[in-house]
C-alpha cells in the first residue's frame, strides 16, 4: 500500500491498541472497547485457533456446478481440481478470501475512497486523494462498459461466489483480528465489480507517475533548457530493451548539462498548480527517495545460451513489500482446457503472472508517458460551473463525494469536478485536471484469462491484446524454445509529435491527445540473435534507432547494465545461475561513480580524508552483508547529490522540486568545472567538483564515525542496510523489519536502504524443453493474512537469502504426492 494509508491507518491502529493497554475503550473517539478485543473466546486471541488449516474441510458454495477438489500443498499453496473453469475461479474465490479477507477490503477500499468506512475519520484525507483523481469513478466506467459475457466479467462473477461463500461462514471468532483492532466488522458481501477498483489500485501503483509535474516545477526555478537536460527524454547510458543487432556493448551519449538558467516565469502558475497532484499520498510510493528500487527485472534466454537447452524466463517484478504479501500463489487445473500456475493479486480472478504447461510469462513496468495536466481556467474560482475552452465555456461535470463511518453516517461531502480530459484538482483558486490512459474504459481481465490458456508465444501474445493499462513490457517463452516481449498498454499520441514534458494549457483543444499509438509501434522483439531478452525499467528503444517518443526522464540503466553483462558472459546458462543473478551484490552504480570520490580525496590533499578514501579504494562494489563501504559510500553520495542540486531547491530549508536520476548526477561528474557544483547557498566562495565531494565523504565518514563508532564491523552494510516487510497497516508487532539484505540501490535485487520497504515482490524461474516444465519461486511473506499463522511469514528467511522453493504441479488430483498435501478443502454445488 502507499506510504499515506499505511501511515495514516497505523497511527490510528497504533493509537488504538495503546489505548487498549493504559485504560478502556472510548466508544465516542472510535476506539472499540477493550473487553471484547481481549475475549479469549471470540478476541483477537482467536487468531491462534484459526492459524492451521484443517486437515480436511467440505463447503457448499452457491453457483458451483459440480464438486471441486482444492488440496493445499505443504506451502500454503492451493492447487484447484474443477470441472470447468468457472468452477475453478469460485473455487480460488473461496481460498483467496479464506487467507486474505481483510486485504482485499482494505484494497478495494483504499482504489474506491472508502477507508473511512473501514477506519473512521482519520482516513478522509486519503480518501479525498483517491476521489480526486478518479479512481472510483474511471473504475464503476470500466465496469458499466463491461460486456457481461465476456471471459473476464464471468470469472469476477464466479470469482466474488467464492469469495462470498467463504464470507457466509465467518464468524466472530474467526474473523481477521485487524477488524478487531480497528472495532469493525467485515464487508457483508464482495462485489464482482471490486476487481475492477484492484486493478485501478495498480494501475495508480505503476503507471502514476507525475514526471510533468516535477520537471514543470524545476523549469520555473532553473530555465527549460536546464530542465530539459536534468529529466532528459532519452538516457545517458542506452542498453535498450529491444536491443540493437550486432552490438555487444551499452552505448554512452554524453553531453554537458547546460547551466541553471533564469526561471521560466510563464511556468510559475503552472508549478504552484503542480503541487495539487504531485504531492498526492497516494502516488507511486517514494519515486524520487527510493530510486532504483522501484523497478523490476526479467529476462529470458533461448534454448542456444541455456545448459539444458531449453528456455529459460526469469520474473522478477519489484514492489511494496508487505505483509500479508501483494501476491497469492495458486495453481488452477481444469482437464483439458486449463492447467496454469502463478501468482495473482488478492481479490483478482485468475493467473497474473505465472506458467502453463506450454508457456510462462511476466512483466516489469514500461514506465511510458500517459499522462498529462492541463491548467484550467475556470468561471468562478470559488463555485465554479464552467470551463474555458477554445474561447467558449464548458460545463463542468459535478460529482458529489459522500464519506461515511463504519456506521453508514456521513461525516464529510466534497465535489469533484470533471472537465472532458478527467478530473481536476482544485486549490488557492488554481484548477488542474488530469487525463490518463487508466481512466479509460478497458478489460484488463479478458486478456489474463485468455492467456492462461496460450499454447504458444503467439497464441499468448494475441490473448492479450484487450490489455490498456498500465503499460507493461511483457515477457514470454514457450516449450518450442521462442522467447519475445512486447510492450502492451496505450500510448497517447499528441499534437505535431510533442512530449508529454510540461503542464499543458487547458484552453485550448489543440493541446488534447490526437488518439493512441498503434500497437507495432510500441517496444517489441522475437527471438534476438543475441540470444536473450533483458527489460529492468531501461529505456525500451536506443533513440539513434528508434527516435519515437513514448516516454522521458527513464530509470537509471544499472539493473539492465549488470543483467546484460552476466548474460554476454555466459552461453550455457542453468537455472542455479539464474538464482545467484537474482541476488547478485555488485553494483554497476558504485562501480561508475565510487572512483570519483576516491580522486577527489587524493587530490583534496587533506589527511582527514586518507582512512575513507582506502575504505572506497579497496571495495570491490559489492553490497554483501559484511562489507562496510556502502555505507560510506551511500552516506556521501545522500550528501553530494544533494548539495549539487541546490538549485532545485525552493528556498533555504527546503527540499528540492525533483531530483534528477542518478545517472545525470554521473554526467555532471564528467563536468569538473561545470556551474551546478557551486553551491549558491555559501556566500563568498565558489564550490568545485573535487571540493564537494571530498567535503562530501568528509561529513559522512564523519557522521558514520560518530553514530556507529571507528569503521569497522559496525558498519556493515547487513547492520546498516536493509529492507522493511510491514503489516498492512503498520502494526510493529506483525511486521518485520531491518532484515539483511545483499541489495542496495542500483544492484539486480535493489534496496532502499534501512527505511524502504520495496524490493523483488516475487521471484520466479521457469525452464521449458520439450518435455517437461520446471519452476522454482518465493515471495517475501506467506499465503496467510492470519499473524498468528506459520504460514504467515514462513518464506521470509528463504526470500531475504535469495532461495527459492521447487515448485510442485500436479496435473490431477490423483497425481498430487501424499507427503506433500497440507490440507484438503472439497467444495459441492
Amino acid at each position: 500500500m502507499a506510504r499515506g494509508l499505511v501511515g495514516t491507518i497505523g497511527s490510528a491502529v497504533t493509537l488504538a491498541v495503546t489505548v487498549f493497554v493504559c485504560a478502556r475503550g472510548v466508544s465516542a473517539a472510535g476506539i472499540p472497547p477493550i473487553g471484547p478485543l481481549l475475549d479469549p473466546v471470540q478476541g483477537a486471541a482467536a487468531s491462534v485457533r484459526y492459524a492451521d488449516l484443517p486437515v480436511t474441510e467440505s463447503e457448499a458454495v452457491p453457483g458451483m456446478t459440480t464438486a471441486t477438489r482444492v488440496l493445499f500443498d505443504t506451502r500454503g499453496v492451493p492447487h484447484v481440481y474443477a470441472s470447468n473453469t468457472r468452477d475453478a475461479y469460485r473455487a480460488l474465490g473461496y481460498a483467496v478470501a479464506r487467507d486474505r479477507f481483510f486485504q482485499m477490503e482494505l484494497t478495494y477500499r483504499a482504489a474506491s475512497g472508502t477507508l473511512t468506512e473501514l477506519a473512521g475519520a482519520r482516513a478522509l484525507p486519503l480518501d479525498k486523494e483517491t476521489r480526486t483523481l478518479g479512481l472510483a469513478w474511471a473504475a464503476e466506467r470500466k465496469w458499466a462498459a463491461l460486456d457481461s459475457a465476456s471471459e473476464g466479467r464471468r470469472a469476477m462473477d464466479a470469482f466474488a461466489d467464492g469469495v462470498n461463500a467463504y464470507r457466509e461462514t465467518m464468524t466472530t471468532a474467526s474473523t481477521p483480528v485487524e477488524y478487531k483492532l480497528l472495532g469493525t466488522t467485515p464487508m457483508a458481501k464482495w462485489e464482482a465489480r471490486y476487481s475492477v477498483y484492484l486493478l485501478m489500485r495498480m494501475a495508480l501503483t505503476l503507471a502514476y507517475d507525475p514526471e510533468d509535474l516535477r520537471r514543470t516545477r524545476a523549469a520555473a526555478l532553473v530555465g527549460r533548457d536546464a530542465a530539459n537536460a536534468l529529466f532528459p527524454r532519452n538516457n545517458p547510458i542506452q542498453e535498450p530493451i529491444q536491443p540493437v543487432p550486432g552490438r555487444t556493448a551499452p552505448r554512452e551519449l554524453w553531453t554537458v548539462l547546460p547551466v541553471p538558467g533564469a526561471p521560466d516565469t510563464s511556468l510559475l502558475v503552472p508549478a504552484k498548480a503542480a503541487s495539487l497532484l504531485e504531492h498526492t499520498a497516494l502516488a507511486m510510493p517514494g519515486a524520487e527517495q527510493t530510486g532504483d528500487a522501484l523497478g523490476s527485472n526479467n529476462w529470458a534466454i533461448a534454448p542456444q545460451r541455456t545448459a539444458s537447452g531449453g528456455a529459460l524466463l526469469s520474473g522478477d517484478p519489484h514492489l511494496d513489500l508487505s505483509l500479508p504479501s501483494i501476491w497469492y500463489e495458486a495453481h488452477l487445473v481444469v482437464k483439458d482446457s486449463l492447467d496454469v500456475y502463478g501468482v495473482t493479486f488478492p481479490g483478482s480472478p485468475t493467473i497474473v503472472i505465472g506458467f502453463n504447461q506450454n508457456v510462462a510469462w511476466t512483466f516489469t513496468n514500461t514506465g511510458g508517458d500517459v499522462a498529462d495536466y492541463f491548467l484550467e481556467q475556470v468561471d468562478d474560482a470559488k463555485a465554479p460551473t464552467k470551463y474555458l475552452l477554445d474561447g467558449q465555456w464548458q460545463k463542468l461535470d459535478l460529482r458529489v463525494e459522500t464519506y461515511r463511518n463504519a456506521a453508514g453516517t456521513t461525516i464529510a461531502t466534497d465535489t469533484v469536478f470533471y472537465t472532458h480530459r478527467g478530473p481536476v484538482a482544485r486549490e488557492n483558486g488554481r484548477f488542474l485536471s488530469f487525463r490518463w490512459t487508466a481512466h479509460d474504459a478497458s478489460n484488463e481481465l479478458d486478456g489474463f484469462v485468455a492467456a492462461t490458456r496460450a499454447a504458444s508465444v503467439q497464441q499468448w501474445q494475441a490473448a492479450m491484446l484487450p490489455y490498456k493499462s498500465p503499460t507493461q513490457n511483457m515477457l514470454v517463452a514457450d516449450r518450442s524454445g521462442t522467447i519475445a516481449l512486447r510492450s502492451y498498454g496505450e500510448y497517447p499520441m499528441r499534437p505535431n509529435g510533442e512530449e508529454g514534458a510540461y503542464v499543458r494549457d487547458g484552453r485550448t483543444r489543440a493541446s488534447d491527445w490526437i488518439g493512441m499509438a498503434p500497437l507495432d509501434d510500441m517496444p517489441q522483439v522475437t527471438n534476438p540473435a543475441q540470444g536473450y531478452i533483458v527489460s529492468a525499467n531501461q529505456q525500451p528503444f536506443d533513440p539513434a534507432v528508434v527516435p519515437r517518443y513514448i516516454g522521458g526522464n527513464w530509470p537509471d540503466p544499472w539493473r539492465a547494465l549488470r543483467i546484460n553483462e552476466i548474460l554476454r558472459a555466459d552461453d550455457k546458462v542453468t537455472p542455479e545461475r539464474v538464482r545467484q543473478m537474482h541476488m547478485d551484490p555488485l553494483n554497476v552504480r558504485a562501480r561508475m561513480i565510487a572512483p570519483y570520490f576516491v580522486r577527489a580525496a587524493e587530490r583534496s590533499n587533506n589527511p582527514a580524508l586518507g582512512a575513507a578514501a582506502k575504505l572506497l579504494r579497496d571495495w570491490d562494489y559489492r553490497y554483501t552483508l559484511d562489507a562496510q563501504a556502502p555505507v560510506l559510500f551511500e552516506a556521501a553520495m545522500k550528501r553530494a547529490v544533494r548539495n549539487a542540486w541546490d538549485e532545485l531547491s525552493p528556498g533555504e530549508g527546503k527540499p528540492a522540486v525533483a531530483t534528477p536520476a542518478t545517472v545525470v548526477f554521473l554526467e555532471l561528474l564528467r563536468d569538473s568545472t561545470s556551474r551546478w557544483w557551486d553551491d549558491r547557498r555559501t556566500n563568498g566562495a565558489v564550490e568545485t567538483r573535487d571540493g564537494l565531494l571530498a567535503d562530501a565523504l568528509e561529513a559522512a565518514y564523519d557522521s558514520l564515525t560518530l553514530t556507529r563508532g571507528p569503521a569497522g564491523p559496525p558498519w556493515a552494510w547487513g547492520r546498516a542496510g536493509g529492507i522493511n516487510v510491514h503489516h498492512l497497516v503498520n502494526l510493529p508487532g506483525f511486521s518485520r523489519d531491518h532484515l539483511p539484505v545483499t541489495s542496495g540501490y542500483g544492484t539486480i535485487a535493489p534496496a532502499s536502504g534501512a527505511t524502504g520497504s520495496h524490493g523483488a515482490s516475487w521471484r520466479m524461474i521457469v525452464e521449458l524443453t520439450r518435455d517437461r516444465r520446471t519452476a522454482w519461486a518465493i515471495y517475501p511473506g506467506g499465503q496467510s493474512g492470519n499473524p498468528a499463522s506459520a504460514r504467515y511469514d514462513d518464506r521470509l528467511e528463504k526470500w531475504r537469502t535469495g532461495q527459492l522453493d521447487s515448485l510442485v504441479v500436479p496435473e490431477s488430483d490423483a497425481a498430487f504426492p501424499k507427503a506433500r498435501i497440507l490440507s484438503t478443502l472439497d467444495l459441492r454445488p
